[in-house]
């Protein structure tokens, strides 16, 4: 049975990665915002590789890491806004409070520059075709009150 299915789908078959999950993400931070899609995009997927480099954020499934990297990413373009709403718990369906140690795990990343040793994704999110949002100034703290659950 195995063999057949496979067979029928012609061997295409691939796991779920983060990037699968931003794109749903991306258009359900959008719904109520009235901010160009594109860099929150671009800012978020940057975020997404960049998880990539740490060993410690393997524990983390694929669509978790997308919707920690959609926080951090609203939070940068807007350090004074909520980058939480209950469209985005209802689409994703994680609550800010159960992101927390990922975002903030995707804060030191982001911050720290992902490390010397490793430049690639950096560079290629400092490109203008990418927004050079691997430029953007991140607040060295997000705020408590950010991560406190949003009502249905």
């Amino acid at each position: 049975m195995e063999a057949s299915v496979l067979n029928f789908l012609k061997f295409e078959i691939t796991a779920p990665t983060a990037k699968c999950f931003l794109r749903r993400f991306v258009r359900a931070a959008q719904l109520r915002d009235k901010d160009p899609l594109m860099p929150l995009e671009f800012l978020a997927s940057y975020i997404a590789e960049l998880s990539l480099l740490d060993y410690n954020l393997l524990c983390y499934s694929p669509s978790f890491i997308a919707a920690a990297s959609i926080f951090l990413a609203k939070f940068i373009l807007h350090p004074t806004r909520n980058p939480w709403s209950a469209t985005l718990s209802h689409y994703t369906l994680y609550k800010p409070s159960e992101l927390r140690e990922c975002v903030n795990a995707l804060h030191r990343l982001f911050c720290d520059g992902c490390g010397s040793n490793l430049p690639a994704i950096k560079e290629k999110y400092s490109q203008h075709k990418y927004k050079c949002v691997a430029k953007k100034h991140c607040p060295p703290v997000i705020p408590s009150e950010f991560f406190k659950d949003v009502a249905q």
